[in-house]
């Protein structure tokens, strides 16, 4: 992932409290202890009826980075922010525990226990942050994203963004996007960098420049060739589809409209462009679509949806609201025993959890199983949800990005209908925790 430089160390993109933490348990004697994390949401976003998993793959990058060179250390002894002795234990620090977690793409419900880290506790507690920051973003991304190719029900979707947020998130949110079944980015970097398909042709700047709408129009089937898109709302609408049909011919590739009554237009342009000849052209239509626009459009004549504002900002919810909390910890006599917050509303359950998905004989999802120290039990139509992503320091959780993209696709499948819905509502399963001896 491009966000730094290669192997440009990851260690300070950390919170402060991370540090002072391991410096504490360092002189306590308590930072070897084994422990188990766990990153789940207590609750889905804006009354969504299931998340989605996203940025795994860049995850295991930056942990692979995650390394406190002679820079970091120095900035650290400069600002005093922990002691020699820590400072010396960072210099060695890689992280050499396992981690478990669900694939990339998968559909997960509150509770869920997207990763599972278990190690030394000085070794965990430095990550909290970085596995935060990525999968909170991420996961935001891909969820509003597969709302909208659900909402867009096979019609393609093109993520176009960029402009709209920080020039790296722009990158990891046209992954996002791709893991969640949009087709294609406006993101030059994403597609070198994650071999993404790039797209775009011309915006309303292109037309003004000209003298005239016919020469920009010829300009640009000129240079991309009669399949490009043309962007046909600057001035009139009626005249431009006139205009670029004239001068691209029949197989022009697509009319591009944003902004107006879409529905409308749509409809208008179709029919023009029928009685023009030109009945293969596609109709693509942008201007801030979320995925309500989306689903108002499914009646309307359109081949394809350009999403930016509303997709790289999560639709409203920016975060996934994933939060990283410790469930166990080693005992005296080298055991792990639960632990859990109290504290009202932020309860957690304590215990390493297994998950898995049970579903109907037909294969449709009917409830998220969480195993509490023990993995639950199989009906012989559940499907299993953990997977190793990293054992004893050595990542062996990558995978090709459209493994991912396959996932969520066969995730999203098996939900049961009301999972689609773009209403308020409840999680489209619930969550059931096992213990031990449950009947």
């Amino acid at each position: 992932m491009p966000a730094l430089p290669a192997h440009q160390s990851t260690a300070l993109l950390t919170d402060q409290y991370e540090l002072t933490m391991l410096r504490a348990a360092l002189k306590s004697g308590t930072a070897d202890r084994r422990v188990v994390f766990e990153v789940f949401a207590r609750h889905l976003p804006d009354g969504r009826r299931y998340g989605v998993v996203g940025g795994t793959g860049r995850l295991l990058d930056r942990i692979d980075d995650f390394r406190f060179g002679a820079d970091e250390l120095d900035f650290l002894r400069a600002r005093e922010v922990v002691d020699e002795a820590t400072l010396t234990w960072l210099s060695d620090y890689r992280f050499g525990g396992d981690m478990w977690g669900y694939g990339e793409g998968e559909c997960f419900f509150p509770g869920s226990p997207l990763l599972v880290v278990e190690s030394s506790f000085a070794e965990a507690v430095l990550l909290e942050t970085l596995i935060l920051a990525v999968l909170n973003h991420d996961s935001a991304i891909a969820a509003a994203a597969s709302r909208m190719t659900a909402a867009a029900g096979g019609r393609p979707c093109i993520e176009m963004g960029s402009r709209r947020t920080h020039e790296w998130a722009g990158v990891a949110a046209a992954r996002a996007a791709y893991v969640a079944g949009f087709q294609a980015t406006s993101n030059v970097e994403a597609g070198r960098t994650y071999g993404i398909p790039t797209t775009g042709t011309a915006a309303h700047a292109f037309t003004l420049l000209h003298d005239t709408e016919r020469a920009a129009f010829a300009a640009q089937v000129e240079s991309q060739g009669s399949g490009t898109t043309i962007l046909v709302d600057t001035y009139d609408v009626t005249r431009a589809v006139q205009l670029a049909v004239e001068i691209a011919g029949p197989d022009l590739g697509a009319v591009r409209l944003d902004s107006g009554d879409l529905l409308t237009q749509a409809r208008e342009v179709r029919a023009q462009l029928d009685s023009l000849g030109a009945t293969k052209t596609r109709i693509v239509v942008t201007s801030d679509l979320d995925e309500y626009a989306i689903a108002g459009l499914a009646a309307a004549p359109v081949d394809g949806y350009g999403v930016g504002t509303a997709l790289v900002t999560g639709s409203r919810a920016p975060t996934a609201g994933l939060v990283y909390k410790l469930v166990a910890r080693e005992t005296a006599d080298g055991s792990l025993t639960n632990v859990s917050k109290l504290s009202s509303s932020k309860t957690t359950v304590g215990g390493r959890k297994w998950a898995l998905r049970r579903r109907t004989a037909r294969g449709v999802a009917e409830a998220e199983v969480l195993g509490v120290n023990t993995a639950p039990v199989d009906d012989g139509d559940d499907r299993a949800l953990l997977r190793p992503l990293v054992v004893r320091g050595e990542i062996v959780g990558r995978e090709p990005l459209a493994d991912a993209r396959d996932r969520h696709a066969a995730s999203r499948a098996e939900l049961p209908p009301r999972a689609l819905q773009l209403s308020r509502g409840e999680p489209a399963i619930p969550t059931v925790y096992e213990r031990a001896g449950d009947a």
